[in-house]
């Protein structure tokens, strides 16, 4: 999503890269780049304003840091903004009550039933027993919706029988998580196309029946400031205590995120990242502005990997890369670890210097680069795949024709893979080639 707002945010550097100090004209040029990079990514007017404001004050009243340039220099004083901007630090949820409530409410096709199921997996890995309550009695088959979601992950939905008023369905959710012996309540309420009076009484009486400890909106990142709109609606009404931004993982502009809570001052709690059930990560101001600034996101790269990957699995392989023995059959191991972490181009972004690529990246694995490449090997014998060596002219066109595929194909992947392992072995020589690797991994040509 801020694929572009990086790019323009790195030119800042480059305007300024070479200067031996930071003059009023160079303050003034770089400000007028960053406000139009803010602005074109669709960030609330006032926000920008404000902002470009905070950057020109502390630029002008900082000497240069020992060690920094002075285009570096502008870019922590923009990371330091942008932190403080998108709420400074992390807001952990506040569940009290046995069992608690958690209420999410929002507008239709935000995707809140959704999150109701990734909230319920993320809470449950960090030891509670959620119930599900269907209480979006309006919308078609958004109970059919929540029961099925719920059978995918294995957590109990409580529904009603068509027609039972929203409130006696939260009212009764609440009693049968008491009785089944569940700590936490997910509350999904019904959504309306747009804000109306009915559907905030609703909710209103809802919140005061069954008294949530959070109370979540919501919210469509891709809708930009029409999401910041939804918010100051929503909380003019109800005691807002966190919002959630879905679709992160689109090609909007990412506006909303920057706007929103300055605007609002309700922080962000989660963003939604993709439709899978682990699609939803925690909101870490410094961290997604690492992300905007081109820095990376190393602590959350390392968490979903952590939360994803066969452990045991990885320490097989890791020392078989030590040994000099990673193999085709490693490789594509490793590929279908990788689909376990999320789309590939959010992957790429989280790694410090890598940002430039995340679109190729997702653009490879939308293009089915990462299909071709495990059929190419799928097509190989076992002997094949632990000694490529062995796979000549005539071995490339039988494997070429199994896959489906070109010898080109077959050829740029055997390269990509002679690549990846110099790489394997300049790493225990303190060599870390990491643009060819990223070009190669990705389908570089």
């Amino acid at each position: 999503m801020f694929e572009s707002l990086s790019a323009r945010l790195q030119g800042v550097v480059d305007l300024l890269r070479g200067k031996a100090r930071i003059t009023e004209a160079d303050l003034d040029v770089a400000l007028r780049e960053i406000r139009l990079a803010l602005l074109e990514a669709d960030v609330n007017f006032r926000v920008v304003k404000e902002f470009v404001a905070r950057v020109r004050e502390h630029a002008l009243g900082a000497d240069l840091l020992t060690g920094l340039n002075p285009g570096q220099q502008v870019v922590k004083i923009v990371h330091d903004e942008l932190v403080a901007t998108l709420g400074g630090e992390r807001r952990q949820l506040a569940l009290g009550g046995r069992p608690s409530v958690l209420m999410l409410v929002g507008l239709q096709g935000s995707g809140k039933t959704t999150t109701v199921a990734k909230l319920a997996v993320r809470l449950r890995k960090e030891g509670r027993r959620p119930l599900l309550v269907a209480a979006d009695v309006y919308r078609p088959a958004a109970v059919d919706q929540l029961v099925q979601l719920g059978d995918q992950i294995g957590i109990e939905v409580h529904s009603r029988p068509a027609r039972t008023p929203a409130l006696e369905v939260a009212r009764s959710g609440l009693e049968a998580a008491r009785k089944g012996g569940k700590d936490l309540v997910i509350l999904d309420t019904a959504g309306r196309l747009h804000v109306d009076d009915a559907m905030m009484d609703e909710l209103v009486r809802i919140a005061g029946a069954v008294t949530p400890s959070e109370t979540l909106l919501v919210v469509d990142a891709m809708t930009g400031q029409e999401a910041v709109r939804v918010a100051e609606a929503f909380h003019a009404r109800l005691p807002l205590t966190g919002l959630v931004l879905t679709k992160m993982d689109g090609d909007a502009r990412g506006g909303a995120a920057l706007s929103i809570r300055s605007v609002t001052g309700i922080p962000i709690v989660y963003l939604g990242t993709g439709e899978r059930p682990d699609g939803l990560e925690a909101f870490h101001p410094d961290r997604l502005a690492q992300r905007i600034l081109g820095m990376g996101d190393v602590l959350s790269l390392v968490e979903r990997v952590q939360e994803s990957v066969d452990r045991e699995e990885a320490e097989r392989v890791a020392q078989r890369m030590m040994e000099a023995r990673f193999s085709l059959e490693d490789f594509r191991g490793q590929l279908q670890q990788i689909k376990k972490l999320g789309p590939i181009g959010q992957l790429v972004q989280m790694i410090p210097g890598a940002g430039q690529m995340a679109g190729a990246a997702q653009a490879a694995a939308d293009n089915g680069e990462l299909r071709r490449i495990e059929a190419i090997i799928d097509s190989m014998t076992v002997e094949e795949r632990q000694h490529p060596e062995l796979i000549k002219a005539s071995r490339r066109r039988r494997i070429a024709s199994g896959s489906g595929t070109s010898t080109a194909d077959v050829n740029r992947l055997l390269k990509q893979f002679g690549e990846m392992q110099r790489l394997v072995r300049s790493i225990g020589g303190g060599r870390l080639p990491a643009g060819n690797a990223f070009r190669g991994l990705l389908g570089g040509r």
